[in-house]
């Protein structure tokens, strides 16, 4: 939309006039409006005869509007007098394109080119010009032949992002390679570029040519680097057992001895749920490190996999497992995950929730950093909840969102009150603290914070006994304490007794929650299409789209029916908190390259 003209005069009322002409010719030139970002831009070159950025901005009004002998005269007069920037022979060039008197572009473009004859350090500016015509294969010309002149020049960066411009995929991973064996620092810069060009299709083709270039570098040179940027290719393939091979490679190499980088593969492949090479990971850590703590670290997530891995894993074996952790490494500070790690198996497997309190007590009488005293503190505070000792449970709740109360961790306490009150069903106390928490600096939190909030306001007003919403709160609580079957009967009890109320979307969406953790996926897949069908329009749709495609993706193998989810949301919610990961899965699965 066109800026008003009497409100850019109030809003430059005082500015000097320089300052004035300045933005209003900006202004015009933002908003297409070139008839009258000429005039400015005229006056400013006028008075301002050294401002290079005026005098490109004018010769681009002169080309939008087609007044190429205006432009042509104006770079000829600027040339002439012999101190013309060198770019000006390329816009000139340029000009004479626009016209299409090919003879008289090249000429200029070719003066252009001849200044870094006498001067390489005119690559830069040239080569960057050339690139803001799109002119590639000159601004290429311009960035090598400055370099073949002058060595110390590296303008290998801006080659590569014009070989992947050209999409020149297979010279643009050999100029990137050249980038990162000079210069190890900018790694990270490249590796967020190749993530543009690669997918997580070990088949895709510029994943096969990046893997053919890695491996002939490999080859070729011992630096462990190269077996670096395999792990990361095989990261993001998720084949992380190719990937470990290649940190047990880059270990071997190095003297350093630091096991961090296996650790961190592990726990993504843990989290990806590739169970064999987490094991592996893990189990390698064990044998390898020296020191106690990293492989009590290693055990622990090895007893994890362990569960993840068995469906009637044997806890008694997994209990004498933890119990003789605990006689070998006691209570202390650097043990602290192993306190909380057997307190929560306790709990939530084993269902002594006692002996687990009792732990963590014990854990919160040692001198404990302020941070680690509130990470006890706040898994405390959940056996609490298991056990429905929920005023212990707010007390403690409390207590860290006071003492962290600038820290996520303040936050996410905050919402632990909240939810906690809810299941105590203190509703209007809860909605007091979720109203703070819309704003968190977590998105994670905030949206929960969000969701939450509806839930209660939305049945309070329906409802005023929130006789549906205690009933809900109740299997909210047993779907918390892993009581998944007493969960979906009070469910049921609910959709029964509440069909066509507000809280039947929210109690559908849990439903299908609880029978995918049951491995029901065809009544999941039901509850979730009951609030897309008949709930469409409503505030949790965008929660059941997903949840159906991540159900589709991950456990159903029907690629294309994830899809249609996803695209449901790319279309009808863009302001979803899923949107970002649904239009990423959405490209994945169409084959397309990921930023």
């Amino acid at each position: 939309m066109k800026t008003c003209f009497p409100i850019l005069l109030f809003l430059l009322f005082g500015m000097p006039l320089l300052g004035q002409q300045d933005f209003l010719a900006q202004q015009y030139f933002n908003d297409g409006d070139f008839d009258k970002a000429v005039v400015f831009y005229e006056k400013l070159v006028s008075s301002n005869p050294r401002r290079l950025d005026y005098a490109d901005q004018l010769v681009k009004c002169y080309q939008q509007l087609e007044a190429y002998d205006k432009a042509i005269a104006f770079l000829q007069d600027q040339i002439d007098s012999g101190t013309a920037h060198p770019t000006l022979f390329i816009d000139l060039g340029y000009t004479y394109d626009l016209m299409e008197e090919p003879q008289k572009r090249d000429a200029g473009y070719q003066k252009a080119m001849d200044l870094i004859e006498s001067n390489p350090d005119y690559g830069y500016v040239l080569g960057f010009k050339f690139q803001q015509y799109a002119l590639l294969d000159q601004a290429l010309k311009a960035y090598r032949r400055s370099m073949e002149l002058n060595p110390e020049l590296d303008y290998n960066t801006q080659i590569a992002r014009i070989y992947g411009e050209q999409g020149e995929v297979a010279l643009m991973y050999e100029a990137y390679m050249d980038l990162i064996s000079q210069k190890e620092a900018i790694k990270p810069n490249v590796l967020r570029v190749l993530q543009g060009f690669v997918t997580s299709d070990p088949e895709n083709e510029n994943n096969i040519l990046l893997r053919k270039t890695l491996l002939t570098r490999a080859q070729n040179d011992p630096n462990p680097l190269w077996n670096e940027m395999l792990s990361w290719l095989f990261i993001e393939q998720q084949q992380f057992g190719s990937a470990l091979s290649q940190e047990k490679a880059i270990y071997r190499r190095r003297e350093s001895g630091n096991l961090d980088r296996i650790s961190s593969l592990g726990r993504i492949a843990e989290e990806a749920e590739d169970l064999e090479a987490a094991r592996e990971a893990f189990e390698f850590i064990e044998s390898q490190s020296g020191d106690p703590i990293d492989r009590l670290n290693a055990r622990l997530h090895l007893i994890d996999i362990g569960l993840l891995e068995d469906a009637s894993p044997n806890l008694g074996k997994t209990q004498k497992t933890y119990e003789a952790l605990m006689e070998q490494y006691g209570y202390d500070v650097a043990s602290i995950q192993l306190q909380i790690s057997y307190a929560n198996f306790l709990t939530f497997r084993m269902e002594q929730p006692e002996k687990a309190i009792e732990i963590l007590k014990r854990s919160l009488e040692q001198p404990l950093p302020d941070y680690t005293e509130g990470y006890v503190k706040l898994n405390l505070g959940d056996i609490l909840v298991y056990n429905q000792r929920f005023n212990e449970a707010l007390i403690l709740f409390t207590q860290v969102q006071k003492e962290l109360k600038n820290d996520v961790m303040g936050q996410e306490a905050r919402f632990k009150v909240a939810q906690t009150s809810f299941y105590k069903g203190d509703f209007d106390w809860a909605l007091t603290q979720l109203k703070v928490l819309r704003n968190s600096t977590s998105q994670l939190i905030a949206n929960d914070a969000m969701q939450l909030s509806l839930i209660i306001s939305d049945n309070s007003l329906e409802d005023s006994t929130q006789t549906a919403l205690r009933k809900y709160a109740q299997a909210d609580l047993l779907s918390y304490r892993k009581k998944q079957s007493e969960a979906l009967s009070v469910l049921e009890e609910l959709l029964l007794a509440h069909k066509g109320e507000r809280i039947e979307d929210e109690a559908l969406l849990m439903q299908g929650k609880l029978l995918e953790d049951i491995q029901d996926y065809a009544g999941s897949r039901m509850s979730y299409l009951k609030i897309t069908e008949f709930f469409g329009s409503d505030i949790l749709a965008d929660d059941a789209h997903f949840a159906l495609a991540e159900l589709y993706r991950t456990k159903l193998d029907e690629p294309e029916k994830a899809m249609e989810q996803y695209r449901e949301i790319i279309f009808r919610f863009q302001d979803s908190y899923y949107f970002p990961q649904a239009r990423k899965q959405f490209r994945i699965l169409r084959g397309d390259p990921v930023n």
